[in-house]
């Protein structure tokens, strides 16, 4: 088991925790799928709203918060069945706009592993205006059904009353709905080319700035993060934020980091390289990697 899961293994029922020690081994970053789900409920004997409750603990595990210390967790269940688990995020020393909230960082958990749609939403708290709007620009994102103890459950609507989402803007295709934009760049290099394919998957509706980062780790490994606009603007989730959560997600250290990659759209009506380079140098001493391309 991972030392991070150590103290919040404590909280959870004994049953529970016998049952998801397992699970916890090196290369887990917080995906439950939807057979594990089934079989820890039939070894715990609990509601699946109870045990996904009880699993917030694992879930806040994945925060690094150094500006405020308050560790938050968030689960997002796909339509699949799978969940996908996300925490808070703050970078050291830099402006409060590069944070990732726990449910942002959920569902760009469950995004980024092919997830279409969120049906549930788990919290420990009630989402934060930052959060409800985030979650109305995604798939009938009204309708999600957002849990938290000890209250009754209800949809995204219930907490966001009159919302201002998408289709106020004319665009009829809203986060985690399939869609591929063409990109054009002759390169061999494997994280250029994967920093393309996530840039071809961004959305940016109403910008164009189809975006991606990726980051590279000591041993090779490589972090993904894409661009992931609102229709309220701020609420917006940027690549190297995203690069960044996923990252933390699975137990590296951004001293590990020792290549950046952020590929955006040439027609873009905004570039993202300044806010970029800021969070990188916050964490990382290298230098980004820029690369502009055109769409096909």
């Amino acid at each position: 088991m991972q030392d991070r899961f150590i103290r919040s293994i404590t909280q959870l029922p004994r049953p529970l925790a016998d049952a998801i020690i397992p699970l916890l081994h090196h290369n887990f970053a917080g995906h439950i799928d939807a057979q594990q789900l089934a079989d820890l409920k039939q070894s715990c004997q609990m509601s699946e709203e109870a045990l996904l409750l009880a699993l917030l603990p694992i879930a806040a595990a994945l925060a690094k918060p150094p500006i405020s210390e308050f560790y938050v967790g968030a689960i997002a269940k796909g339509k699949s069945g799978d969940i996908y688990m996300g925490a808070n995020l703050e970078v050291p020393g830099e402006a409060l706009f590069h944070s990732v909230h726990a449910e942002q960082s959920a569902i760009s958990h469950a995004w980024l592993s092919g997830e279409t749609q969120i049906v549930d939403m788990i919290v420990n708290a009630t989402p934060c205006g930052h959060c409800r709007q985030f979650m109305n620009e995604l798939v009938d994102g009204g309708k999600i059904k957002v849990h938290l103890p000890s209250q009754d459950t209800h949809m995204l609507s219930y907490y966001l009353p009159y919302a201002f989402g998408p289709k106020d803007l004319n665009v009829d295709t809203p986060l985690l709905a399939k869609r591929q934009i063409e990109l054009a760049l002759d390169s061999s290099d494997p994280m250029v080319i994967e920093a393309l394919d996530h840039a071809g998957l961004s959305y940016a509706p109403y910008t164009q700035s189809y975006a991606a980062v990726v980051l590279e780790t000591s041993d090779g490994a490589t972090y993904c993060g894409r661009y992931a606009e609102n229709a309220a603007f701020n609420p917006s989730m940027l690549p190297m934020q995203m690069a960044l959560s996923t990252l933390i997600r699975h137990n590296r250290d951004f001293s590990e980091i020792r290549r950046a990659v952020l590929v955006e759209s040439s027609q873009g009506k905004i570039s993202l390289v300044g806010a970029t380079m800021d969070a990188l140098h916050a964490v990382a001493a290298i230098e980004l990697e820029h690369i502009v391309v055109d769409p096909i």
